[in-house]
């Protein structure tokens, strides 16, 4: 949710639409950015039914905007996607869900997931791969965990890359390969900053790439 992820996605949107379209084309989209800081706050503190509520009025923004669908551009907010979902007349693209039609389609059933510590602990995200699409998720252990975690939210969501942190979530991923997964999934919509494919002997699966380019594909399908 931080503004180092939203570039992203802006990016590899308007990337996508001019590779389908051709051209000058570009998306057509509206966006939404929070304050992050008070929004990080929020989730620290457990104030899940205040974040809730700044999610839904965001969402009815956008809404009342003209928007067709809504998509969360990150992994942990979709804690309350139900809610939002439930609180406007559109549809939401959920982020686990083109990335699970992803895994399931290269044959992959047992995963591995990194982001939060709410996105790993917590059974909102892993209960959908497991109830919807019937994937096998481990996470890290606590101290592995903990590392992802920090590192998040203050290193990548500040914009810094280290590459003492790209070794150790390395390391976290092969122990991850270690106990079975045979894919990763990168959880959190910043992690894609600090590492890809050479940084792992299984496949990665990039929740913001995945879901900015079904988001695109959603669209254009009208």
């Amino acid at each position: 949710m931080s503004w180092e992820s939203s570039a992203e996605y802006y990016r590899i949107i308007n990337q996508s639409v001019r590779a389908r379209l051709g051209g000058l084309r570009s998306a057509r989209c509206l966006m939404w950015s929070f304050d992050f800081g008070e929004i990080e706050a929020l989730q620290h503190a457990g104030r899940w039914d205040d974040a809730t509520a700044e999610m839904v009025a965001a969402a009815s923004r956008l809404e009342r905007g003209g928007a067709d669908f809504v998509v969360i551009c990150t992994n942990t907010m979709h804690r309350m996607a139900d809610q939002v979902e439930a609180a406007i007349g559109l549809p939401l693209l959920h982020i686990a869900d083109p990335t699970a039609e992803r895994i399931v389609a290269a044959g992959h059933r047992r995963i591995g997931l990194l982001g939060t510590a709410f996105t790993m602990e917590q059974d909102f995200y892993k209960g959908r791969l497991t109830g919807r699409h019937g994937l096998e998720v481990l996470v890290p252990g606590e101290e592995d965990r903990a590392v992802v975690h920090q590192v998040i939210y203050d290193e990548l969501v500040q914009g810094r890359v280290e590459a003492a942190s790209r070794q150790a979530y390395r390391e976290v991923i092969a122990r991850l390969v270690e106990r079975g997964a045979e894919a990763i999934i990168l959880g959190c919509t910043e992690i894609m900053l600090l590492v890809g494919p050479d940084d792992s002997t299984v496949p990665l699966y990039d929740t913001t790439t995945i879901h900015a380019e079904a988001a695109v594909e959603l669209a254009l399908s009208a």
